[in-house]
């Protein structure tokens, strides 16, 4: 399923701090490391272009498949989701705004990770429900290009995609489109570049992976973005054009 939501979020950390306590798993702070609650674990950090980065982790008791994220800018935690082995969007936290939205379940058209590595496209149609009852109508289609990429020694698939929303009225809320990326090993898409558009425009954006980062890796599950920053010394050894990120 497209990984949208991470491209078009952005942080209000007081309403975050307040929303983290009320979500079990959600970190209070950024305080340099991200630290999985109890009975989870971290098993990647993405560092992306456009100075973000996201922590994934999976925690004991939940369904096989089932993966958490927390997404990071150079301002803090703005956003968290909860996916499940098709990629799916069970739960969405935008920590902007507030909202909370989980999946309606039975959907015309689930988001099917499966269906996507089998026939090289997936069409999906769904809703999701924030609190207070306003939905979010959405569609579009995943498609393999055949572009293969290795980041970090992980193997990356490029995928193209349209993604839109509307609300209960048929307005639209947004839509996006360009490429992604799709790990087969970790289950999970990336972002990518694209065009986002909604009420107050359009805009073009590169979250394209730099780094994956695992167990024992400097940088493991760090919350500070290194790309893309303007920061005056990154933490993290940048490739060198010898070594190029992404080969």
């Amino acid at each position: 399923m497209a990984d949208w939501k991470k491209t078009t979020r952005r942080f209000g950390f007081l309403a975050g701090l307040a929303l983290a306590a009320l979500i079990p798993g959600l970190p209070a702070k950024a305080a340099g490391a991200f630290h999985a609650p109890k009975g989870c674990t971290g098993f990647l950090t993405v560092q992306m272009r456009g100075c973000l980065v996201s922590n994934h982790y999976h925690c004991k008791g939940d369904a096989k498949g089932d993966q958490l994220r927390v997404d990071f800018d150079d301002q803090g935690p703005f956003f968290a989701t909860r996916t499940n082995a098709e990629t799916e969007w069970l739960e969405t936290y935008d920590l902007s705004s507030g909202t909370y939205e989980v999946l309606e379940p039975h959907g015309k058209a689930p988001a099917s990770f499966s269906r996507l590595l089998k026939t090289g496209t997936d069409r999906y149609d769904f809703v999701m429900r924030a609190e207070d009852g306003g939905i979010e109508h959405v569609t579009g289609y995943d498609k393999l290009t055949g572009v293969k990429r290795s980041v970090s020694g992980v193997t990356l698939e490029q995928t193209a995609y349209v993604t839109q929303s509307v609300d209960a009225k048929g307005k639209l809320l947004w839509k996006s489109q360009g490429h992604e990326w799709i790990s087969r090993e970790f289950g999970l898409f990336f972002a990518g570049t694209g065009l986002w558009q909604d009420d107050q425009g359009k805009t073009k954006f590169d979250n394209t992976p730099a780094l994956l980062l695992q167990p024992g890796q400097q940088g493991f599950m760090s919350t500070t973005p290194e790309f893309d920053c303007n920061t005056v010394l990154s933490q993290l050894s940048l490739p060198t054009p010898k070594d190029e990120v992404i080969q």
